[in-house]
């Protein structure tokens, strides 16, 4: 999760329909809380205070992780003036002082993730598997509880 900058973000809309967007990432103090910037009169935000089970994907070359939980709209300054840098400035309109702009917190409830053997190496499973009985072994996966 640290080395990929952009995470996706699943919440459920006002209309009950799950909407994806990408997000990036602000801070990994912690494993089980993932930090991003957003504005609070987004329809995002809306739907997330209505509903706010969500859904964070990282995916790289590395491998993939998917984490459950709840996020929180939070209107910490201090935090806010901390993450904000030049990526949240070219996104989001005014500063870190804007009352629009806010932050989403996500206390992660489990992480599903997939750790990649390698493009050759997962080649030559799928090619394993497809020609014989043998299940192809495209890495380690596991979920852990946060």
């Amino acid at each position: 999760m640290e080395e990929t900058d952009i995470a996706v973000l699943t919440y459920v809309s006002l209309d009950g329909h799950l909407v994806s967007t990408p997000m990036g990432t602000q801070d990994f103090e912690d494993p089980a809380t993932t930090w991003f910037l957003t504005e609070r009169s987004s329809d995002k935000v809306r739907a997330i205070e209505a509903d706010p089970r969500v859904n964070v994907s990282y995916s790289s070359k590395a491998g993939w992780v998917s984490l459950t939980g709840t996020a929180h709209v939070s209107d910490d300054r201090a935090k806010l003036r901390d993450l904000w840098d030049a990526s949240a400035g070219a996104f989001m309109s005014g500063g870190p002082d804007d009352p629009d702009n806010v932050l989403l917190r996500i206390d992660g409830a489990t992480a599903e993730y997939w750790e990649s053997p390698g493009k050759v190496a997962i080649a030559v499973q799928m090619a394993k598997g497809l020609l014989s009985d043998d299940k192809p072994d495209l890495g380690d996966n596991d979920t852990v509880q946060l």
